[in-house]
């Protein structure tokens, strides 16, 4: 099989990545559609954003298959199929959850030496074994990075990861789309083409 295109959706909050990405692999997909949702549902703000998304794909034509994974992505490989066509929704979410992966017993993996740097390696690896099986692979993150960075030295580590996270995306993508005002500006061209 043909190695997959590899789609990298950024922009800011609301501003349409979700729905352009849905909308990009449904116009291109042949196999099976999977939304990869890394949210936890851990007060009622993200409840809400669950259930909406839920609706939101609901609604749509196209049948898509959630799988619903807000730690350890790569765990994911086993139940990928050759031409599935993935929306990873999203890493800025994601990155939040694995940095603080196992507060509750007071180490959370950010203050655990090269723990948040061996997540962000696997994942990577991981998408590139995705986009060999996959049709498309499309990852959807906030730009969280036009704000000074912040003095609190774990929201600083966050954002600092996050830039870097979206710059290794950028490069391995063969599309790369910002979002601004629901419209794509296409920041990297490849095969992918505009929706």
């Amino acid at each position: 099989m043909v190695r997959g295109t590899l789609v990298f959706i950024s922009g800011g909050v609301r501003s349409g990545k979700t729905a352009f990405a849905e909308s990009w692999l449904g116009n291109r997909q042949a196999g099976r559609l999977v939304y990869v949702a890394t949210g936890r549902p851990a007060d009622e703000e993200m409840n809400s954003r669950i259930r909406r998304h839920r609706r939101d794909r609901d609604a749509r034509p196209e049948q898509w298959e959630t799988i619903e994974r807000p730690l350890d992505l790569p765990g994911i490989l086993p139940r990928i199929h050759e031409g599935d066509a993935l929306l990873i929704d999203c890493i800025t979410t994601w990155l939040a959850n694995e940095m603080y992966e196992g507060i509750e017993s007071g180490l959370p993996c950010h203050s655990r030496t090269g723990c948040i740097e061996k997540k962000v390696s696997e994942l990577l690896g991981a998408l590139s074994e995705m986009t060999d099986k996959a049709s498309a692979v499309v990852v959807v993150s906030n730009e969280v990075l036009d704000e000074p960075l912040p003095s609190a030295a774990d929201i600083r580590a966050y954002s600092e990861m996050l830039g870097r996270i979206h710059q290794k995306l950028a490069a391995m993508a063969d599309v790369a789309y910002e979002m601004d005002a629901g419209m794509p500006l296409l920041r990297k061209p490849g095969n992918g083409g505009i929706a």
